[in-house]
């Protein structure tokens, strides 16, 4: 369904967005947050109103290549998407920099690593940029798993991008309602970066998930 795509895409805005903003009220450089907020609200809403467009026509978004405009509306989505991710970056930068926090040191160091796994894995999307699809070993359109579609059939890159940047969320909430201390924090996101790493390796090795 060509819908499943911009639904997915929404779904990922408004977990990445509320992660965001929720994290950024506790960073002290206002307008550091004020100017990263707008290149979020800018990015996104560019990358969306292509995905929903593109979709629309029955058409593809991502690896389109077929005319000169969409081949350009595939170059901007990556150039926005780089800008607004090394924004991120240095968002993750700040929450280095900065001492005082009315928060758990745990949590901090949770927000901290989670950040920059984010911005580790958004970067892996790149793999899939310079070989114009995320399917390995086969053209992509396989058999895949329900709404997600990861192919059921070969190794899949998105299954580590997906996982990588949502850590986002997933690690800041261990360190806010399980972790006691930085080292459990340390220790849980060592663990989930080899776990990321290896559904990485499966895909590149051309092994589906499951």
């Amino acid at each position: 369904n060509a819908w499943i795509k911009p639904l997915k895409f929404f779904l990922s805005t408004i977990f990445f967005v509320t992660a965001m903003a929720w994290y950024m009220y506790h960073n002290k450089r206002k307008k550091a947050v004020l100017i990263y907020s707008w290149v979020i609200i800018l990015v996104l809403t560019f990358e969306n109103i292509v995905i929903v467009w593109q979709a629309a026509n029955g058409r593809l978004s991502h690896f389109n290549i077929s005319t000169p405009l969409y081949g350009l509306l595939f170059s901007l989505m990556g150039v926005a998407i780089t800008i607004m991710t090394l924004w991120t970056l240095y968002i993750g930068i700040l929450f280095f920099l900065q001492k005082n926090f009315n928060l758990p040191f745990q949590y901090v160091w949770a927000i901290r690593i989670a950040i920059l796994f984010f911005v580790f894995f958004a970067f892996e999307g790149g793999i899939m940029a310079a070989q114009l699809k995320h399917t390995v070993g086969a053209p992509d359109g396989s058999e895949g798993l329900p709404l997600l579609n990861w192919s059921k059939l070969h190794g899949d890159l998105r299954v580590a991008h997906f996982a990588g940047m949502h850590s986002l969320q997933i690690i800041p909430l261990f360190g806010w309602f399980i972790a006691k201390t930085k080292s459990h924090v340390i220790l849980f996101s060592a663990a989930y970066l080899l776990l990321v790493l290896f559904l990485l390796w499966q895909a590149l090795k051309g092994i589906p998930l499951f």
